[in-house]
């Protein structure tokens, strides 16, 4: 429903951008939109005229993430660091996840980030908020 909706707006000029942290904090979203038992909140949507034209951000070439009958490691750390490279160029990160932690590294692209972003839990309570309202999960 997500993608359709925002193929929708995109078709009038819209812009969208979808908001996952809500699941950082489902209890608080839940409270404040008064959403009922049984119903959990998944993603936001942000929606509007876009100040400026989107740019597409880069991603990872087939060849990194599609392994067919098995997975080949041969080649992928020149493929990251190369997709690192491009994505730098063009949409550089504004400032690095959590120096106060990991420092501030000399190049920062994109395997540095998700290797920060991932080194802390993320939502980790949130099977126990969906537990709570009312999904079994086994």
């Amino acid at each position: 429903m997500l993608a359709t909706f925002m193929r929708a707006a995109a078709a009038v000029g819209l812009g969208c951008c979808p908001i996952s942290a809500v699941r950082d904090c489902p209890q608080a979203v839940s409270e404040l939109l008064d959403l009922p038992q049984r119903v959990i909140p998944m993603a936001g949507l942000c929606v509007g005229w876009p100040a400026e034209p989107a740019r597409i951000t880069p991603r990872l070439s087939l060849d990194v993430t599609l392994h067919e009958d098995v997975y080949r490691a041969d080649g992928l750390a020149a493929e990251i660091e190369a997709y690192d490279r491009r994505r730098a160029a063009t949409r550089p990160y504004a400032r690095q996840r959590a120096p106060e932690r990991w420092g501030h590294a000399a190049f920062y692209g994109w395997s540095e980030d998700k290797a920060r972003q991932y080194a802390e839990p993320l939502r980790a309570s949130f099977g126990g908020y969906v537990r709570a309202r009312g999904f079994r999960l086994d």
